[in-house]
């Protein structure tokens, strides 16, 4: 993960650059907000990632002499059965609209619908198959 921390360490410098000449230049407040707010959430995710790679056992992506295939085999287990996530996300998207145009019925409905498929998300289970 240590390539991954050095790409969001990167973006951070150039952001905060930017806010500094935007700030400079510009002399706008809200853009200059927004710029070092984007600065400091990729400081975040950044430092996240360099904490994280720290644990974590050295990986190919990290060598720089490593071969492609290094990289073979398994990457992990995705479940190809669940249909929560894109439940979630058509609901937090119905409540974002809602909140957009304010109305107040479609926030209520929308969000019930989301605390629902949140729940279906996080309880969800999987009948294993018997084995043979």
């Amino acid at each position: 993960m240590k390539v991954e921390s050095r790409i969001f360490e990167i973006v951070t410098v150039a952001v905060f650059v930017m806010g500094i000449v935007y700030a400079v230049l510009a002399q706008e407040p809200v853009g200059v907000a927004g710029l070092f707010l984007t600065g400091g959430l990729t400081l975040i995710v950044g430092t996240y990632f360099r904490f994280v790679s720290r644990r974590l056992e050295e990986r190919p992506e990290d060598n720089p002499e490593a071969e492609i295939s290094d990289g073979a085999g398994d990457v992990g287990f995705f479940s190809p059965g669940s249909y929560w996530p894109i439940t979630v996300a058509a609901c937090a998207a119905l409540v974002g609209i809602s909140l957009a145009f304010f109305y107040v019925w479609a926030l209520v409905i929308a969000g019930i619908m989301l605390i629902m498929a949140v729940g279906g998300l996080v309880f969800e289970y999987h009948i294993r198959p018997a084995e043979h």
